[in-house]
Protein backbone atom coordinates (compact mmCIF):
# COMPACT_ATOMS: atom_id res chain seq x y z
CA UNK A 1 0.00 0.00 0.00
CA UNK A 2 1.36 3.44 -0.87
CA UNK A 3 2.38 5.41 2.24
CA UNK A 4 2.05 2.20 4.26
CA UNK A 5 4.83 3.11 6.69
CA UNK A 6 3.35 6.56 7.27
CA UNK A 7 -0.11 5.10 7.90
CA UNK A 8 1.36 2.72 10.47
CA UNK A 9 2.95 5.60 12.35
CA UNK A 10 -0.32 7.57 12.26
CA UNK A 11 -2.16 4.54 13.64
CA UNK A 12 0.29 4.24 16.54
CA UNK A 13 -0.10 7.95 17.24
CA UNK A 14 -3.90 7.65 17.22
CA UNK A 15 -3.70 4.87 19.82
CA UNK A 16 -1.41 7.01 21.96
CA UNK A 17 -3.70 10.03 21.65
CA UNK A 18 -6.75 7.98 22.61
CA UNK A 19 -4.85 6.73 25.64
CA UNK A 20 -4.02 10.25 26.78
CA UNK A 21 -7.67 11.29 27.09
CA UNK A 22 -8.84 7.79 28.13
CA UNK A 23 -12.37 8.43 26.85
CA UNK A 24 -13.36 4.96 25.62
CA UNK A 25 -11.15 5.24 22.56
CA UNK A 26 -12.29 8.67 21.34
CA UNK A 27 -9.65 10.97 19.82
CA UNK A 28 -10.28 14.16 21.79
CA UNK A 29 -8.47 17.40 22.52
CA UNK A 30 -10.41 17.47 25.79
CA UNK A 31 -13.66 15.94 27.01
CA UNK A 32 -15.77 18.24 24.83
CA UNK A 33 -13.67 18.90 21.73
CA UNK A 34 -12.92 16.14 19.18
CA UNK A 35 -9.91 16.21 16.90
CA UNK A 36 -10.85 17.04 13.31
CA UNK A 37 -8.90 16.11 10.19
CA UNK A 38 -7.35 19.59 10.10
CA UNK A 39 -6.33 19.35 13.75
CA UNK A 40 -4.72 15.95 13.14
CA UNK A 41 -2.74 17.46 10.25
CA UNK A 42 -1.17 19.86 12.73
CA UNK A 43 -0.86 17.35 15.56
CA UNK A 44 0.89 14.68 13.47
CA UNK A 45 2.70 17.10 11.14
CA UNK A 46 1.38 15.32 8.03
CA UNK A 47 -0.26 16.59 4.86
CA UNK A 48 -4.09 16.79 4.65
CA UNK A 49 -4.03 14.19 1.87
CA UNK A 50 -2.13 11.69 4.03
CA UNK A 51 -4.38 12.23 7.07
CA UNK A 52 -7.50 11.82 4.93
CA UNK A 53 -6.08 8.64 3.35
CA UNK A 54 -5.18 7.27 6.78
CA UNK A 55 -8.64 7.88 8.25
CA UNK A 56 -10.37 6.43 5.20
CA UNK A 57 -8.15 3.35 5.30
CA UNK A 58 -8.59 2.80 9.04
CA UNK A 59 -12.37 3.18 8.72
CA UNK A 60 -12.47 0.80 5.75
CA UNK A 61 -10.66 -1.89 7.74
CA UNK A 62 -12.83 -1.38 10.83
CA UNK A 63 -9.98 0.05 12.90
CA UNK A 64 -11.79 3.31 13.68
CA UNK A 65 -15.34 4.64 13.67
CA UNK A 66 -16.39 8.16 12.66
CA UNK A 67 -19.87 9.17 13.81
CA UNK A 68 -22.26 11.76 12.37
CA UNK A 69 -20.62 14.48 14.47
CA UNK A 70 -17.21 13.51 13.04
CA UNK A 71 -16.04 12.13 16.38
CA UNK A 72 -13.25 9.62 15.73
CA UNK A 73 -12.95 6.58 18.00
CA UNK A 74 -10.79 3.45 18.09
CA UNK A 75 -12.80 0.28 17.45
CA UNK A 76 -12.62 -2.28 20.28
CA UNK A 77 -10.65 0.16 22.42
CA UNK A 78 -10.50 -2.27 25.34
CA UNK A 79 -8.06 -4.59 23.60
CA UNK A 80 -5.56 -1.73 23.28
CA UNK A 81 -5.63 -0.87 26.98
CA UNK A 82 -2.52 -2.80 27.95
CA UNK A 83 0.96 -2.82 26.53
CA UNK A 84 0.26 -6.27 25.13
CA UNK A 85 -1.78 -4.77 22.29
CA UNK A 86 0.88 -2.23 21.46
CA UNK A 87 3.61 -4.84 21.68
CA UNK A 88 1.71 -7.00 19.19
CA UNK A 89 1.63 -4.08 16.78
CA UNK A 90 5.37 -3.59 17.28
CA UNK A 91 6.03 -7.29 16.73
CA UNK A 92 3.90 -7.36 13.57
CA UNK A 93 5.75 -4.30 12.32
CA UNK A 94 9.13 -5.90 12.97
CA UNK A 95 8.04 -8.93 10.95
CA UNK A 96 6.87 -6.68 8.13
CA UNK A 97 10.14 -4.74 8.16
CA UNK A 98 12.13 -8.00 8.16
CA UNK A 99 10.13 -9.24 5.16
CA UNK A 100 10.75 -5.93 3.39
CA UNK A 101 14.49 -6.22 4.01
CA UNK A 102 14.48 -9.77 2.69
CA UNK A 103 12.72 -8.65 -0.48
CA UNK A 104 15.20 -5.81 -0.85
CA UNK A 105 18.10 -8.23 -0.35
CA UNK A 106 16.72 -10.60 -2.97
CA UNK A 107 16.25 -7.72 -5.38
CA UNK A 108 19.83 -6.58 -4.88
CA UNK A 109 21.17 -10.09 -5.39
CA UNK A 110 19.25 -10.32 -8.66
CA UNK A 111 20.83 -7.05 -9.78
CA UNK A 112 24.32 -7.87 -8.56
CA UNK A 113 25.65 -8.84 -11.98
CA UNK A 114 27.05 -5.46 -12.90
CA UNK A 115 23.93 -3.48 -11.94
CA UNK A 116 23.78 -0.38 -9.78
CA UNK A 117 22.61 -1.25 -6.28
CA UNK A 118 22.30 2.24 -4.85
CA UNK A 119 19.12 3.31 -3.08
CA UNK A 120 19.18 0.72 -0.30
CA UNK A 121 20.23 3.30 2.25
CA UNK A 122 16.97 5.19 1.94
CA UNK A 123 14.92 2.07 2.59
CA UNK A 124 16.96 1.19 5.68
CA UNK A 125 16.60 4.75 6.92
CA UNK A 126 12.82 4.58 6.62
CA UNK A 127 12.75 1.28 8.51
CA UNK A 128 14.95 2.72 11.24
CA UNK A 129 12.67 5.74 11.52
CA UNK A 130 9.65 3.46 11.97
CA UNK A 131 11.40 1.53 14.73
CA UNK A 132 12.32 4.78 16.47
CA UNK A 133 8.72 6.00 16.23
CA UNK A 134 7.42 2.75 17.70
CA UNK A 135 9.96 2.83 20.54
CA UNK A 136 8.98 6.41 21.28
CA UNK A 137 5.26 5.58 21.36
CA UNK A 138 5.88 2.55 23.59
CA UNK A 139 7.92 4.65 26.03
CA UNK A 140 5.20 7.33 26.11
CA UNK A 141 2.62 4.65 26.87
CA UNK A 142 4.78 3.30 29.70
CA UNK A 143 5.21 6.81 31.13
CA UNK A 144 1.44 7.27 31.24
CA UNK A 145 0.85 3.95 32.99
CA UNK A 146 3.67 4.43 35.50
CA UNK A 147 2.27 7.80 36.57
CA UNK A 148 -1.24 6.40 37.00
CA UNK A 149 -0.05 3.36 38.97
CA UNK A 150 2.33 5.19 41.30
CA UNK A 151 -0.20 7.95 41.91
CA UNK A 152 -2.73 5.32 42.98
CA UNK A 153 -0.15 3.70 45.28
CA UNK A 154 0.79 7.03 46.88
CA UNK A 155 -2.84 8.11 47.32
CA UNK A 156 -3.92 4.75 48.75
CA UNK A 157 -0.97 4.17 51.06
CA UNK A 158 0.08 7.76 51.86
CA UNK A 159 3.50 7.16 50.35
CA UNK A 160 5.71 9.35 48.17
CA UNK A 161 7.24 7.05 45.58
CA UNK A 162 8.59 8.70 42.43
CA UNK A 163 7.53 7.79 38.92
CA UNK A 164 11.06 8.34 37.61
CA UNK A 165 12.74 5.54 39.59
CA UNK A 166 14.25 3.09 37.11
CA UNK A 167 13.66 -0.04 39.20
CA UNK A 168 9.99 0.86 39.63
CA UNK A 169 9.56 1.53 35.92
CA UNK A 170 11.30 -1.74 35.02
CA UNK A 171 9.04 -3.74 37.36
CA UNK A 172 5.89 -2.18 35.94
CA UNK A 173 7.07 -2.72 32.37
CA UNK A 174 7.92 -6.36 33.15
CA UNK A 175 4.42 -7.03 34.47
CA UNK A 176 2.84 -5.43 31.40
CA UNK A 177 5.03 -7.63 29.21
CA UNK A 178 3.43 -10.60 30.98
CA UNK A 179 -0.01 -9.36 29.95
CA UNK A 180 -1.19 -7.61 33.12
CA UNK A 181 -3.01 -4.27 32.85
CA UNK A 182 -3.81 -1.09 34.78
CA UNK A 183 -6.77 -2.67 36.57
CA UNK A 184 -4.52 -5.49 37.83
CA UNK A 185 -2.05 -3.02 39.34
CA UNK A 186 -4.80 -1.08 41.08
CA UNK A 187 -6.29 -4.31 42.41
CA UNK A 188 -2.96 -5.54 43.82
CA UNK A 189 -2.38 -2.17 45.53
CA UNK A 190 -5.88 -2.19 47.03
CA UNK A 191 -5.68 -5.81 48.19
CA UNK A 192 -2.30 -5.50 49.88
CA UNK A 193 -3.19 -2.14 51.38
CA UNK A 194 -6.21 -3.78 53.01
CA UNK A 195 -3.87 -6.43 54.47
CA UNK A 196 -0.92 -4.33 55.57
CA UNK A 197 -1.68 -0.63 55.88
CA UNK A 198 -2.77 -0.79 59.54
CA UNK A 199 -0.01 -3.18 60.57
CA UNK A 200 3.08 -1.31 61.79
CA UNK A 201 5.39 -4.23 61.04
CA UNK A 202 4.20 -4.95 57.51
CA UNK A 203 3.07 -1.61 56.08
CA UNK A 204 6.69 -1.02 55.05
CA UNK A 205 6.10 -3.59 52.30
CA UNK A 206 3.55 -1.38 50.56
CA UNK A 207 6.25 -0.43 48.09
CA UNK A 208 6.84 -1.02 44.36
CA UNK A 209 9.65 -3.55 44.85
CA UNK A 210 7.33 -5.81 46.86
CA UNK A 211 3.98 -5.19 45.19
CA UNK A 212 5.15 -5.33 41.57
CA UNK A 213 7.75 -8.07 41.89
CA UNK A 214 7.63 -11.79 41.11
CA UNK A 215 4.68 -12.42 43.45
CA UNK A 216 2.44 -9.96 41.59
CA UNK A 217 0.12 -12.65 40.23
CA UNK A 218 -0.09 -14.30 43.64
CA UNK A 219 -1.14 -11.00 45.23
CA UNK A 220 -3.63 -10.40 42.43
CA UNK A 221 -5.45 -13.63 43.28
CA UNK A 222 -5.71 -12.94 47.00
CA UNK A 223 -8.86 -11.60 48.64
CA UNK A 224 -8.96 -8.15 50.26
CA UNK A 225 -9.38 -7.83 54.00
CA UNK A 226 -13.04 -7.35 54.90
CA UNK A 227 -13.66 -4.99 57.77
CA UNK A 228 -11.49 -5.76 60.76
CA UNK A 229 -10.86 -9.35 59.71
CA UNK A 230 -9.44 -11.17 56.73
CA UNK A 231 -8.47 -14.67 55.78
CA UNK A 232 -5.04 -14.51 57.43
CA UNK A 233 -4.48 -16.41 60.70
CA UNK A 234 -5.40 -14.23 63.68
CA UNK A 235 -4.02 -14.59 67.21
CA UNK A 236 -6.17 -14.27 70.31
CA UNK A 237 -4.91 -10.71 70.81
CA UNK A 238 -6.06 -9.72 67.33
CA UNK A 239 -2.61 -9.67 65.72
CA UNK A 240 -2.42 -11.00 62.17
CA UNK A 241 0.21 -13.60 61.30
CA UNK A 242 1.89 -13.36 57.89
CA UNK A 243 3.91 -15.94 56.05
CA UNK A 244 7.44 -14.64 55.45
CA UNK A 245 7.52 -16.25 52.00
CA UNK A 246 4.77 -13.85 50.92
CA UNK A 247 7.21 -11.00 50.39
CA UNK A 248 9.68 -10.08 47.66
CA UNK A 249 12.45 -8.55 49.73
Amino acid sequence: MPEGDTLLIIWIKLLAQAGKTNANGYILLNENIPYTEDMLVTLFNKSPVIIRLALQTFKQFGMIEIDDNQFISITNWGKHQSLTGLDKIREDTKKRVAAHRERKKTSLLNESNGCNVTGNGSGNKNETDIEKELEKELEEDINKYVVEIINHLNETCSTSYRTSTKKTRDLIKARFKQGFNIADFRKVIDIKASHWIENEEYNQYLRPSTLFGNKFEEYLNQQPKKGAKNNDPVASNGAVYYNETEFDF
